[in-house]
């Protein structure tokens, strides 16, 4: 025969009730940790027994948990209430407008102006961003020129080799090597040197 359905009301025996507990606890905190891992969830489980002992279990952290559930939970009673509702905006536009603000002073101050006023402290603030701006400016500089400089080469290369095989295709029979060579003759160095004339091998003979 199959078990019994179990009846879901207090357990008068104390001892029973204990045993129960115990064993519920345990499964409920295997499936919150099952359904975090599965599910990418996150949980917040906490368990106080009848004799005030807690218990619980966090995905990630128990405050983060709670600090987003209470953020979470007025946020939604605030937008079930139209008067909330507003509020809530016109408090989340001010917000806004003071991250755009601030934004904005920390822009002029790495632009170098607004500086009067600002500490020791927080000018060399400033004056780290800046050079770690400069710093990852360089390298972008520095590598746009490389892939530049690497394109113009594979593209003359290309170019040479195309023009190599023309030639070729016009020769009577001149190989790749020998047009190479020839090529580079005629890109070699032509030098003249004067010296005096050659004397004759013969004697020219004197008239009487």
């Amino acid at each position: 025969m199959g078990r019994g359905k179990i009846v879901i009301q207090r357990i008068n025996d104390s001892t029973s009730r204990q045993v129960t507990f115990s064993k519920r606890r345990k499964g409920l905190i295997k499936k919150a940790k099952e359904l975090a891992i599965l599910c990418d969830a996150e949980i917040g489980l906490i368990i106080f027994s009848n004799t005030d002992k807690l218990y619980d279990f966090a995905s990630s952290s128990m405050k983060s948990a709670i600090e987003r559930f209470n953020k979470t939970k007025m946020e939604q009673q605030q937008l079930s209430n139209p008067a909330s509702e507003v509020k809530f905006w016109q408090t989340e536009v001010t917000t806004l407008r003071q991250e755009l603000h601030s934004l904005q002073d920390n822009h002029r101050q790495l632009m170098g102006q607004q500086l009067n006023g600002l500490s020791v402290k927080e000018l060399i603030t400033i004056e780290s961003q800046l050079e770690m701006s400069l710093r990852g400016i360089r390298m972008k500089k520095e590598q746009i020129l490389t892939n530049e400089i690497k394109e113009q080469t594979r593209k003359r290369n290309i170019i040479h080799h195309e023009n190599l095989a023309y030639a070729a295709s016009s020769t009577n029979g001149m190989g790749l090597r020998e047009l190479e060579d020839a090529a580079d003759e005629s890109h070699a160095q032509v030098r003249l040197q004067l010296s005096q004339p050659e004397q004759p091998l013969y004697k020219i003979p004197s008239k009487s």
